[in-house]
């Protein structure tokens, strides 16, 4: 497995790296098959994804990443590329490729998104959504 993860939103990412990470150990994978690669950004998170796919051969990757709404449309230019880009890299090696990152107004809801937060642990999650699809496709 792999886990691509941006180092911008540092405390918030490294808290959902945390919660997968945890998560894809309690499931039952090895902490040695579990490879990480930091990207600077959200928007770079499609091609970290394509190298750990080609570099590693892994049946599975993990994308993390937290995209804040500022005051320009930045946001939505990136957080489209992130999107579609990360599609597209599953799409492309026919394995699962999960979006784990977080699109959300300000740091209040990235916040409550994270393990302890009230929306849930979308860290978590992304580990649980890359089982699923294992055990499936």
């Amino acid at each position: 497995m792999g886990i691509v993860y941006t180092a911008w939103n540092a405390e918030i990412v490294g808290t959902l790296l945390h919660s997968a990470q945890s998560r894809l150990l309690d499931l039952g994978f090895q902490a040695n098959h579990i490879r990480l690669l930091e990207v600077p950004g959200a928007f770079e998170l499609p091609l970290g994804a394509q190298s750990l796919f080609e570099q590693h051969q892994l049946d599975g990757v993990i994308c993390l990443g937290a995209v804040i709404k500022g005051d320009t449309p930045h946001f939505d230019f990136v957080s489209q590329a992130c999107t579609q880009g990360i599609l597209r890299v599953g799409l492309d090696y026919k394995k699962p490729c999960i979006f784990g990152v977080l699109t959300v107004l300000n740091t209040e809801q990235a916040l409550a998104r994270i393990a302890g937060g009230s929306v849930g642990d979308k860290g978590q999650e992304a580990a649980d959504t890359l089982l699923h699809l294992l055990q499936r496709l």
